[in-house]
């Protein structure tokens, strides 16, 4: 699929769900979907899966106009199940398209982890090589679980704001590219965001201040709607901040814990400045090592409904790049996971 987000829309009016009703009974023989990406890493040279016995209507999209196509045809069609063959990116395409298709009205959702990372999936609780077969078996058998996708839309612009589970800004940034780095010897999944993460400490520890892990970005952030700054410790300048992440998944790849078991319903990570006592620290803190210092230190752990962001540098959505600006981030409709 293409790799930046189109306006479009011109799609057909969304469902019209109440928002917060129990999801439809799933019948004898439900209507099953599911959208496959074949570019995705693990598609790559496979073709989509197939269940003996079971009538499963097989999309692959190859844009994002093609994608909203799909997604009206198969709400027109009465699709109850829709099953997302990709990674983080994938996912977060379908969801950006079908916002207005579906609105509050989705189907039961399924992830078959096919990308690099695949942080969703780490959140659901699916093994790592859930199949086909597997998913659709899950729908009467397997556990439901509740998600809302962060909402990001950039202020003044036209195009449809963007749905994902995981922003970052800041060194963050630069961690993704690292990734795809190590994405290209060989390390995918919870292997790749290690090796991305030690790669980052040691900048931060043995790098001069020219270094660009340690210089940090221009960003201003406030929750919304009060328009309230958030929280700037009196380290490093006011006006920048060295990383941020935000995200409204509860569990992290590699069992990272950066946050607070209390942060709800975003939850953001904002560090000011990349000091060296809070980096040598770094382990103790992501095995969920939260003392009270943390804060006056230039770590934030923060909860927010909504915020807004200001940055002078691109961020990352989900895995991808997408261009400086200021953005209003939210949430989006609550979504039905079926996982093992």
């Amino acid at each position: 699929m293409e790799r930046t987000i189109h306006n479009h829309r011109t799609a057909p009016e969304a469902g019209t769900r109440t928002p917060g009703s129990e999801p439809p009974f799933v019948a004898a023989k439900p209507r099953i979907a599911m959208v496959h990406n074949p570019r995705s890493h693990r598609n790559k040279g496979r073709q989509a899966e197939n269940v003996e016995g079971v009538d499963i209507t097989v999309v692959q999209p190859r844009t994002k106009d093609e994608l909203s196509e799909a997604l009206a045809q198969l709400r027109d069609d009465g699709v109850e199940f829709l099953i997302i063959n990709g990674g983080d990116g994938t996912i977060r395409d379908v969801l950006t398209m079908g916002q207005l298709v579906f609105g509050e009205n989705w189907p039961t959702l399924a992830v078959l982890p096919r990308g690099k990372t695949n942080a969703l999936n780490v959140d659901l609780g699916a093994p790592s090589d859930w199949s086909l077969s597997a998913a659709v078996e899950a729908l009467r058998s397997g556990k439901r679980v509740q998600r809302r996708a962060l909402t990001v839309a950039g202020e003044g612009s036209d195009e449809l704001p963007m749905l994902g589970f995981i922003f970052g800004a800041g060194a963050f940034t630069l961690g993704i590219e690292a990734g795809q780095d190590a994405h290209r010897i060989g390390f995918f999944d919870s292997l790749a965001v290690g090796a991305t993460a030690a790669w980052g400490v040691l900048q931060v520890l043995f790098g001069s201040n020219a270094n660009r892990w340690r210089r940090g970005t221009a960003m201003e952030l406030a929750y919304e709607p009060s328009g309230e700054a958030m929280a700037h410790s009196t380290h490093g300048d006011p006006g920048r901040r060295h990383i941020m992440l935000a995200t409204t998944l509860q569990r992290m790849p590699m069992g990272i814990q950066l946050f607070a078991k209390d942060q709800a319903p975003i939850r953001l990570a904002i560090l000011d400045r990349p000091r060296r006592r809070i980096f040598a620290s770094l382990p103790a803190i992501l095995s969920g090592w939260h003392p009270a210092w943390l804060s006056s230190a230039g770590l934030h752990q923060i909860s927010a409904e909504a915020f807004s962001i200001e940055l002078e540098a691109p961020f990352i959505l989900d895995g991808e790049h997408f261009p400086a600006g200021r953005y209003h981030i939210g949430q989006g409709p609550e979504l039905t996971f079926v996982t093992a």
